[in-house]
């Protein structure tokens, strides 16, 4: 063999050797090596989706009644669970301050008829000025509007029902001093209008919910107790204290169990419209978290993607995804956990 096929004969032996380590290093790398993986196709259907929400029964009529002003409490003539008759006394202020207030206002407006009489006739006796007038006949205004508003408030000393009904608390005591506004009763109407459950959502329901919905409603205390019910109306602003959304459910049925105000119940409400979903079983979900999760499929059975989904409801053999798998075809049920983004896979 000359030297030119020796050389071809070494440099071939190092090529072959080159590409065997090469595929060597390659088979080394992670994520390189090829996955078996078990797919499933993926179609979307239309679906009804629904809102689970627990709440408290009550009235479309319950009112706190309180004072218009600040005193202490003389009398408070009901307890919770009684009943009470439009127009009955329901609780009073004492009144010595506010009777001193109205007092106090007649001696000030008796005082400003009394001046302004007097620069009047100043004024025509031509001693007192055109400003002195006027600015008694100011002070005399002043003095009737105080009057006025001592004696408006005189009238709204106690707390009279405007309609019959029944108590259904009753937070303060004979004797306490309250502030304006401070909650003294809580009443209902009896029969003037229908039951409400009031339950608390989340931002995301709240958003999806629509007034019209309907919705049927649950109570544990009374066998089955499945209502019909409608979303009546939204709340507009977060309740500070439950850190929710609250959503007021109408129950429609003419024949109702005995209900109570207070008494917990559950409701499903069902989103109105349909919407396309992808019911997916729940090995195929991975890192799911606050309504989202992320799941691996593939388009040419060769590479798996990873990608981010919103979950509608996780249900008892399935979730139910609601976005994200919009351009997918095939999803990978068996393998994900050894996947990662761009593996290469082979369908078993």
């Amino acid at each position: 063999m000359n030297k030119f096929g020796n050389i071809s004969v070494v440099l071939g032996l190092l090529l072959s050797a080159g590409a065997c380590g090469h595929r060597k290093q390659q088979e080394s790398l992670p994520g390189t090596e090829v996955i078996p993986v078990v797919v499933v196709p993926l179609a979307s259907r239309d679906t009804v989706q629904s809102v689970s929400a627990t709440g408290v029964f009550t009235t479309d009529d319950e009112t706190v009644l309180s004072f218009k002003n600040g005193g202490v409490i003389q009398h408070i003539q009901v307890k919770e669970g009684d009943a009470f008759k439009r127009g009955q006394l329901l609780a009073s202020l004492e009144p010595t301050e506010i009777n001193t207030a109205v007092k106090q206002s007649q001696l000030a407006l008796e005082k400003a008829e009394r001046d302004y009489k007097r620069a009047r006739q100043l004024y025509l006796d031509s001693v007192a000025t055109l400003e002195q007038l006027e600015n008694t006949q100011t002070a005399l205004e002043v003095a009737r509007q105080d009057a006025e508003r001592a004696t408006y408030n005189l009238g709204h000393t106690s707390i009279r029902a405007t309609f019959d009904g029944y108590v259904l608390q009753r937070p303060v005591n004979p004797g306490q001093i309250v502030g304006p506004g401070t909650p003294v009763l809580v009443v209902s109407g009896t029969g003037r209008s229908g039951w409400l459950l009031k339950v608390g959502v989340s931002d995301r329901q709240w958003a999806a919910i629509r007034v019209g919905d309907s919705a049927t409603v649950y109570s544990g205390a009374i066998a089955d107790g499945a209502m019909r019910a409608v979303v009546l109306r939204k709340s507009e602003g977060i309740d500070q204290q439950s850190g929710t959304f609250t959503v007021y459910l109408k129950l429609l049925d003419k024949q109702l169990p005995a209900l109570a105000s207070g008494m917990f119940g559950k409701a499903e409400i069902r989103l109105a419209g349909k919407k396309d979903a992808w019911f997916i079983p729940y090995e195929a979900l991975l890192d799911g978290d606050a309504g989202t999760g992320y799941v691996f499929v593939t388009d040419d059975g060769k590479t798996a993607k990873r990608v981010q989904v919103q979950i509608g409801d996780i249900q008892r053999d399935h979730v139910m995804i609601t976005g994200g798998l919009e351009d997918a075809q095939s999803l990978i049920v068996s393998g994900s956990p050894y996947l990662r983004d761009g593996s290469t896979i082979t369908v078993k």
